[in-house]
C-alpha cells in the first residue's frame, strides 16, 4: 500500500511576485477545461495518455500541427511545457469530476440541484522538476515563474527548520514534485513524499483492537478490546487547557457580536487555529495509543451529522471536527499497518455494555446527593460508568460481531438461528453480545 505524506517549505524574502504566475496557470486550466467541454465526445473514449496527446494536438502550435482547432500559444506566450501539461491534467481531471457528478444526479430522483461546470478553478501549479523547479542546494532552489511579460528563473531560500524536519523525518522517503502553495500573505513549497506500507491481515481471534469513541466533553475515549471480549486497556483523551483557551475566544467573539460587531476575522482566525491544534493533537493521541498496544485496526463510528444543530450544545457541535480527526488518525496508522474501520453508531451511548438495557444519562447519586454530569450514566441495574468509555467497549465488540458472522468458517460452528435472532441488528449489539458469541463458539 502507498502512502502520500506531505510538507509545506516556507519561501523566504517574496511575498507577490509569485501571483501573476498562479493567476496565468488558472487561466490556461480554464482555457483546457473549455476544450474538454467542447470535445468531450472524443475525448471520452481515449485513456489518460492519449488523451493529453489529443488535447495538445488540437491546442498547441507545432512545425507539424501548424493550424490546431483552439490557438493556445496565442494567449500563453512561451508556456513552459512541462507546466501547461500539469495544467491539461487538472483540467482533465476538474472536467472529469463533473461529469461524474452530472451522471450520479441523473441517475437518482434528482432532488438535488444539478451540478454545473466551474471553468474559473483556484488551483496551484505543480512544479516539475527540472522543467519548472531545480534543487540548488541544501535550502536553495530556484523555479521559474512569469515576471515582466516573461518566463524567468527565479532564486529562492528555503526555510531552514522546515528543511531539517525533512531532513528528520523524511530521509527514507521517496520525495514527489513540489506544488506552490500560498497561505495569508506567505508562500510555501508541498513537498509530498511516498512511501511504500505493508498492512499485515490477521485472522479476526488474532486481532487487537482499538475502539475510539469521539466527544463533546471528552475528545476521546479508547479501548483495546479483543476478540473474545477482554477489555486489555483504556485511556481518556482530554485537552482540558486547549479547550479552555478555545472557550475563551468564543466567548470573545461573542460579546464582540453582542456589541454589534458581526465581523470578527481575527478571532474568528485565532478560534480556527486552536481547533486545528485539538484535532491533530486529538489523533497523535489515538495513533500512539494504538501503537503503544500493538493494535492491527482502530475502530470508529460512522458519525453523520447533517442538518441544523440544535441545543444548547450546538456551538461545540459545529466547532467538533470528528471527519478531520478521523482523516488524520486514518493517514497515521495506515503508516503503521494499522487499519481503519467504522461501525453503526446508533444507540452506542445507549446501551449499556453489560446488556442491561438502556441507560440513564445525566443525573447520578453520590452518598445520597444527587448530581448532574452528562458524562455519565447510570445502567438499569444501577452501576454508575462513564458514558463514553461505555460506547467504546460497544463500539469495538459491534466490529468483531461483524466480522466474525461474516466469516463462513465461525458461522458453521454456530447454531442455524443464531445470526437472526441471538446476536441482535448492528443498533442493538453490545459488549454483552460478543462475549455471548464466543461462548457460543466455544461450545
Amino acid at each position: 500500500m502507498k502512502i502520500v505524506s506531505s510538507y509545506k517549505v516556507k519561501i523566504k524574502h517574496y511575498s507577490a511576485i509569485f501571483t501573476e504566475m498562479v493567476n496565468k496557470y488558472r487561466r490556461a486550466v480554464a482555457f483546457f477545461i473549455a476544450v474538454c467541454a467542447k470535445e468531450w465526445a472524443i475525448l471520452e473514449s481515449l485513456n489518460g495518455k492519449n488523451r493529453n496527446n489529443k488535447i495538445e494536438r488540437m491546442t498547441i502550435v507545432t512545425k507539424k500541427n501548424p493550424n490546431p482547432k483552439y490557438n493556445f500559444n496565442g494567449l500563453f506566450y512561451k508556456m513552459p511545457s512541462y507546466l501547461r501539461r500539469a495544467a491539461i491534467q487538472q483540467a482533465i481531471g476538474c472536467y472529469t469530476s463533473y461529469i461524474s457528478n452530472l451522471s450520479n444526479w441523473e441517475s437518482s430522483d434528482k432532488s438535488r440541484k444539478k451540478p454545473t461546470l466551474t471553468v474559473e478553478r483556484n488551483v496551484m501549479p505543480v512544479l516539475y522538476k527540472s522543467n519548472m523547479y531545480v534543487r540548488t542546494g541544501r535550502n536553495t532552489a530556484k523555479i521559474k515563474i512569469f515576471h515582466k511579460s516573461d518566463w524567468v528563473w527565479l532564486d529562492i531560500e528555503l526555510r531552514e527548520q522546515d528543511v531539517k524536519y525533512i531532513e528528520k523525518n523524511c530521509a527514507h522517503l521517496i520525495e514527489l514534485v513540489p506544488t506552490l502553495k500560498k497561505s495569508g500573505k506567505q508562500w510555501y513549497l508541498t513537498f509530498p513524499f511516498e512511501e511504500e506500507v505493508k498492512i499485515i491481515d490477521k485472522p479476526v481471534n488474532n486481532r487487537i483492537v482499538c475502539a475510539v469513541d469521539l466527544g463533546i466533553n471528552k475528545n476521546a475515549v479508547c479501548s483495546i478490546i479483543l476478540s473474545d471480549g477482554t477489555v486489555a486497556a483504556r485511556t481518556f483523551v482530554d485537552l482540558s487547557a486547549e479547550k479552555d483557551r478555545l472557550e475563551k475566544v468564543i466567548g470573545r467573539i461573542k460579546k464582540a457580536q453582542q456589541n454589534g460587531n458581526r465581523k470578527t476575522p481575527i478571532k474568528w482566525k485565532h478560534a480556527k487555529d486552536l481547533n486545528t491544534d485539538i484535532s491533530r493533537k486529538t489523533a497523535q493521541a489515538i495513533v500512539e495509543f494504538a501503537v503503544l498496544h500493538n493494535a492491527d485496526v482502530i475502530v470508529f463510528e460512522y458519525l453523520d451529522m447533517q442538518g441544523k444543530k440544535r441545543g444548547s450544545k450546538k456551538q461545540r457541535l459545529h466547532l467538533w471536527r470528528k471527519r478531520e480527526i478521523q482523516r488524520i488518525v486514518e493517514h497515521n496508522a495506515h503508516r503503521n499497518g494499522i487499519r481503519i474501520s467504522r461501525v453503526n453508531a446508533w444507540n452506542t451511548s445507549r446501551l449499556a455494555f453489560d446488556g442491561s438495557g438502556n441507560v440513564t444519562r445525566g443525573i447520578y447519586t453520590v452518598n445520597g446527593e444527587e448530581k448532574y454530569n452528562y458524562s455519565i450514566c447510570v445502567f438499569q441495574s444501577g452501576k454508575t460508568y462513564h458514558n463514553d468509555l461505555n460506547a467504546s467497549y460497544n463500539i469495538g465488540a459491534r466490529y468483531f460481531i461483524r466480522e466474525i458472522l461474516k466469516s463462513e468458517p465461525e458461522m458453521a460452528r454456530l447454531p442455524s438461528d443464531a445470526k437472526a435472532l441471538r446476536y441482535g441488528t448492528g443498533t442493538t449489539r453490545t459488549l454483552s453480545t460478543l462475549i455471548r458469541l464466543n461462548a457460543d463458539l466455544c461450545a
